[in-house]
């Protein structure tokens, strides 16, 4: 299975896969975590000031992760895609046309779980963006492309709570 989590930044997805990588449940997964600051290294821009070139790296990530069977990572397209509709560098065109792509790799998820801010403090961790108004808008064009792309999302699922809640959230909707 190919389990992606998404939602904004500083919610927790990462804290949920590295407690997933412990649970006998999920011993024959793969798991992948963000490379933003490995990324960053290298010069791509992130958060408000990404470019086109730098979305299409993420989108390679991500895509890169869809060829592997029984993975679960912490990031989706849909992610990649509100950041890329977030840009401040990127013109309308370059994000429309990007969304077009990256659409046609969301069908390829078996399952993808929003992961809520809801009741979660934002972590400066050095490399995300801080400013919760951003967060926020990230939170908000994540929702609506859920919503609005629903019909491609094979099965879905929202993680709220502790880290725990969301697990047993998780496994209840893995039917595990």
């Amino acid at each position: 299975m190919k389990i992606g989590l998404c939602g904004t930044m500083s919610v927790g997805k990462t804290t949920l896969v590295n407690a997933l990588k412990e649970l006998p449940e999920f011993k024959d997964y793969t798991f992948r975590t963000e490379r933003s600051k490995y990324l960053m290294e290298q010069g791509i821009p992130l958060n408000t000031d990404s470019t086109l070139k730098g979305q299409i790296v993420f989108l390679a990530e991500r895509s890169m992760e869809l060829m592997q069977e029984n993975i679960i990572t912490d990031r989706t397209v849909i992610d990649v895609m509100a950041f890329a509709r977030a840009s401040k560098s990127m013109d309308h065109t370059e994000r429309y046309d990007f969304e077009q792509v990256a659409t046609l790799l969301i069908k390829e998820y078996d399952y993808i779980f929003y992961v809520s801010p809801e009741g979660v403090d934002m972590e400066d961790n050095g490399v995300r963006e801080t400013d919760v108004e951003y967060r926020n808008l990230i939170d908000f064009i994540i929702t609506n492309f859920l919503k609005s792309r629903s019909s491609l999302i094979k099965n879905y699922g929202i993680l709220e709570g502790s880290t725990e809640e969301r697990i047993k959230q998780l496994k209840f909707q893995l039917g595990l």
